[in-house]
């Protein structure tokens, strides 16, 4: 059951770190509980397209890109043109946010690019080393470090939060407020393109069971879902926490990597006092680490399922052969990004979380032609209830993504 529940906490760990721990709080930082419904929304919407993702990969035993080529050849470049184009960016938005708490919370006098390319480095040497079984291992306990810490630091706030800014809609006629919900919903509760990452999880994690301990696809649901509501409800704990201190006291977020991780710092010190904020700040530390080894192993393996899949390759050895040569290029790639955005962290982390945002409807597309189109067993295609949740998903994103142009 372990296994199976891995995949969950993976697709948790991936999403508390910048979505949460940096856009929800910034959310509540700057409209109050304004951006709760956006935020709940955002992950209701997604949800079809991210169960697509566990229902293919239990189901085929293999990732959707592999559903992506059976669709054809088209389908699969169409993902890589979109990967090429965001993943630097979001890794360096990541590591970036990484290098500011290690700077807050130790007093590094290192120049943040620099220390976000060592943070980026010494993840790649533990996926290299380690693999799957070292990433699954480290992120179940750094998620239990931060989620209780994180509900401690929730209940603490509650009394300070102002509850009539939940229904507050004055950002709907602004358009920089627009732009930022599309940002915010991007990564919310992650981007969409950890469908394929989870798929490979699954699969990868149901290999290494006995074929008498195999869980069904029912388990896998099961585990999936408490996943996802877990990971839905502390996004919304950060908005509150934001709320309740940055918005109450009237404090805007910095806009540099380390100084929105002093905020995040003292954030925790007003309300859980010294000790034990420096508690909560190494937890959020860890947090963003364990989002870093995440995402940086997300990257590894689109490259080389898209790899396997365009040159028709299919063997696990040439699979970790490409994924061992795409981790030190992605970290290379990222470098470049790193020091084209020194001026501007969150500027940085808007270009992209938008990005993602813009990319969703593509891919919720794609998965919504697999799980419907292509080889699996009837009894793991999705209801129609899904399906048509997932179609409206797609068309309220698209919609979004055209205003995102439009303004």
């Amino acid at each position: 059951m372990w296994r199976i529940i891995g995949p969950a906490l993976l697709f948790s760990g991936a999403a508390i770190g910048t979505s949460h721990l940096i856009q929800s709080t910034r959310a509540g930082a700057v409209y109050g509980l304004g951006l709760m419904g956006v935020i709940a929304l955002a992950c209701i919407l997604k949800y079809p397209a991210f169960r697509f993702g566990v229902d293919y990969g239990h189901a085929a035993r293999r990732s959707l890109v592999h559903g992506y080529r059976e669709l054809g050849l088209w389908a699969p470049i169409v993902f890589a043109c979109f990967a090429i184009l965001v993943v630097p960016v979001i890794y360096a938005a990541l590591a970036s946010a990484t290098a500011g708490i290690a700077i807050a919370v130790f007093g590094f006098d290192i120049a943040v690019p620099l220390l976000a390319l060592i943070v980026l480095s010494a993840a790649g040497a533990v996926l290299l080393i380690g693999g799957y079984d070292w990433l699954d291992l480290i992120n179940r306990v750094l998620v239990a470090f931060l989620v209780v810490s994180t509900l401690l630091v929730t209940a603490f706030v509650l009394p300070r939060v102002d509850w009539s800014t939940i229904g507050a809609l004055g950002w709907v006629s602004d358009p920089g407020a627009i732009l930022f919900v599309v940002a915010l919903a991007g990564f919310m509760p992650n981007p969409l393109d950890v469908s394929v990452t989870t798929s490979m999880w699954i699969a990868e994690a149901e290999s290494r069971e006995d074929k008498d301990h195999q869980s069904g696809l029912a388990d896998a649901r099961r585990a999936f879902a408490s996943g996802y509501i877990m990971t839905a409800f502390l996004a919304l704990c950060f908005c509150v926490i934001g709320a309740g201190v940055m918005h109450a006291d009237g404090i805007a977020p910095e806009t540099s990597a380390p100084g929105f991780a002093q905020q995040i710092i003292a954030l925790y010190s007003s309300t859980l006092g010294e000790s034990a904020a420096l508690l909560a700040s190494v937890a959020a530390l860890s947090v963003m680490t364990t989002t870093v080894l995440a995402a940086l192993d997300i990257g590894g393996r689109h490259v080389a399922s898209v790899w396997q899949q365009t040159v028709g390759t299919q063997t696990e050895a040439q699979f970790t052969h490409v994924y061992r040569i795409a981790i030190p290029l992605l970290i290379a790639f990222t470098a470049a990004v790193l020091y084209a955005f020194t001026s501007s962290f969150t500027a940085m982390l808007d270009l992209a979380t938008s990005a993602a945002f813009v990319g969703a409807p593509v891919i919720a597309s794609l998965n919504h032609l697999v799980v419907t189109r292509c080889s699996m067993p009837e009894e793991a295609r999705p209801s129609n209830a899904f399906r048509a949740l997932n179609l409206f998903a797609i068309a309220v994103m698209t919609s979004l993504a055209i205003a995102y142009f439009v303004l």
